[in-house]
């Protein structure tokens, strides 16, 4: 009997299990990085999107972490730690998306802007490095204004925000 099945079925098993990150989470999936099979299927937009999403929850986690220090009570502090959690694990699948997406898959070394992609790029990890580090509230601006730089690097464009208004 060929068992060839079985271990690949097993391996993708044991990948699925250690990156939980990429299963299902509600009506829409968890992306914290794109396949590297590679499939040809690149949704740049949508990892702007992404990540200005995550930029948004950093920010209003730092806003309620603020506005929560110094309180002692039980629920506080467990809303505190939350808000914490939160906010690194929106600047964790940021750096993820800008390392295992665009950095490994999308900015490529042969292209004109390369210099000024990889610049951004970096300039959108240390932004969102330093949004876990503290909680001042300028971080959560700066954290916008590298993806946006990104953006521009990598399109060559300025950001257009998605929205569902048919506009």
């Amino acid at each position: 009997m060929n068992k060839l099945p079985l271990v690949i079925a097993g391996i993708v098993l044991a990948c699925v299990s250690m990156n939980p990150g990429t299963a299902p989470a509600g009506n829409s999936v968890a992306t914290i990085a794109h396949c590297e099979v590679p499939c040809g299927i690149y949704a740049d937009q949508r990892r702007f999107e992404e990540m200005l999403e995550d930029t948004a929850t950093i920010t209003k986690a730092i806003d309620q972490i603020n506005a929560m220090a110094g309180k002692n009570d039980g629920q506080s502090v467990n809303q505190t730690v939350r808000w914490v959690t939160t906010k690194e694990s929106h600047a964790t699948n940021t750096q993820h998306i800008v390392a295992q997406y665009f950095l490994t898959q999308r900015i490529k070394a042969d292209k004109p802007r390369y210099a000024d992609q990889l610049a951004a790029a970096h300039g959108v990890m240390v932004a969102a490095m330093k949004s876990k580090q503290g909680t001042n509230p300028e971080a959560g601006a700066a954290l916008k204004a590298a993806i946006l730089k990104l953006h521009k690097a990598y399109t060559g464009e300025e950001h257009k925000p998605h929205t569902h208004d048919g506009k």
